[in-house]
């Protein structure tokens, strides 16, 4: 399983302080079957604790996800910022989660070389 931050996901992690490791607890969860909610072409929402807190407190993410293969980080929100995304914006998440997950192992080598990606240690 790889898993990569895209470049806007990379930063807002950063800003709210959430760990590599908390991310990959939320795959392994979704591999385990345990998904918060499946919104469609391959583009799964799962809850990321703050830390000390649980996660329901905590942050609310988007995920372009193919199990046991590849998943892509691409979008965040804390609970109390706003309550869900718009049917808008799901549209939008959903084409480029299309398009990352359809990349080949070239096209992720380029993205990363250019920091459109980074990949994050999955254990």
């Amino acid at each position: 399983m790889r898993v990569f931050k895209t470049k806007w996901f990379a930063r807002y992690a950063r800003k709210m302080d959430i760990e590599d490791s908390a991310l990959c607890e939320t795959v392994k969860r979704a591999d385990s079957g345990l998904i918060d909610a499946d919104l469609g072409s391959n583009i799964i929402k799962q809850r990321v604790s703050k830390k000390g807190q649980s996660r329901a407190k905590g942050y609310r993410v988007l995920i372009a996800y193919r199990s046991q293969t590849k998943t892509f980080f691409m979008y965040g929100f804390a609970k109390n910022e706003k309550d869900n995304i718009d049917d808008d914006e799901l549209e939008s998440l959903k084409e480029i989660g299309i398009k990352w997950l359809n990349m080949s192992d070239q096209d992720i080598k380029h993205a990363l070389s250019n920091g459109l990606l980074q990949e994050v240690i999955y254990e």
